[in-house]
């Protein structure tokens, strides 16, 4: 059955801005963060939750192009930190044996977790396009631990209303809890059969299937869970000119 367009219209005209709120995405004061802010509010009042991103079959696994950092222990990287690329690179050279990620913030039992306690929980399969912002996508297979269950061992608490992932470069991210959730978001340390390369993320990356590529994050090494909106600062998103929340 059609959907009425002035019930349409009344419906999101109903709809509370996002950015009036601490605990909401901000808008900052702009006419075009406050489109996204919008279109954030209307497309989770209005779409399902749970609904799942295409999934493909083996035939259709295309070449897939690996995009801005490439190696955070790389000094010559344009994202390279001192510390955390030092630190990365110690950990490649040794096979990852020593790397930790970090569970932190609104949970009852802040942990970090081994690359063989992560594969020991529950793990996903899925083979997924990779939509780029840029206008190009490909199409791979990501097999990794649901985030969910990432988030459950570590007994999220019920506040909680965000996810912000930290990496080895500067880059730095986060979600709402109804992404953190979705069965397709992994954090994913297997491509197309292997483990996870080096280009790609290694030891592990994230993988939020409704939404653009850049939310797909990197050489994860932290995880925090908020209830307020955290933009992650002057590296983030919203200020170096993307939308928060990249839906598709």
């Amino acid at each position: 059955m059609a959907l009425d367009r002035r019930a349409l219209l009344a419906g999101l005209g109903a709809l509370p801005l996002i950015g009036c709120s601490e605990t909401e995405p901000p808008s900052y004061g702009d006419i075009l963060r406050m489109g996204d802010a919008f279109t954030y509010s209307a497309l989770r009042a209005l779409t399902p939750r749970l609904g799942l991103a295409r999934e493909y079959g083996h035939k259709d696994i295309t070449p897939i192009a690996a995009i801005g950092t490439v190696n955070p222990g790389n000094p010559a990287e344009p994202g390279y930190q001192p510390d955390q690329g030092q630190l990365y690179d110690r950990l490649r050279t040794q096979g990852f044996a020593g790397w930790r990620l970090e569970v932190t913030g609104r949970v009852a039992r802040p942990r970090s977790f081994s690359l063989q306690e992560l594969m020991a929980l529950p793990r996903r399969t899925q083979i997924t396009r990779h939509a780029c912002e840029e206008g190009w996508s490909a199409i791979a297979q990501w097999s990794g631990v649901p985030l969910k269950a990432v988030l459950q061992a570590s007994g999220v608490l019920p506040s909680a209303r965000y996810v912000t992932f930290e990496c080895y470069d500067a880059l730095a991210d986060g979600v709402d809890m109804v992404d953190a959730l979705h069965p397709q978001t992994i954090l994913a340390y297997g491509m197309n059969g292997q483990a996870l390369p080096l280009q790609h993320g290694a030891p592990i990356r994230l993988r939020v299937e409704t939404q653009l590529g850049y939310k797909s994050l990197k050489y994860i090494r932290r995880i925090v869970v908020t209830d307020r909106f955290n933009d992650t600062g002057q590296l983030g998103p919203i200020q170096t000119g993307w939308a928060w929340w990249a839906g598709i």
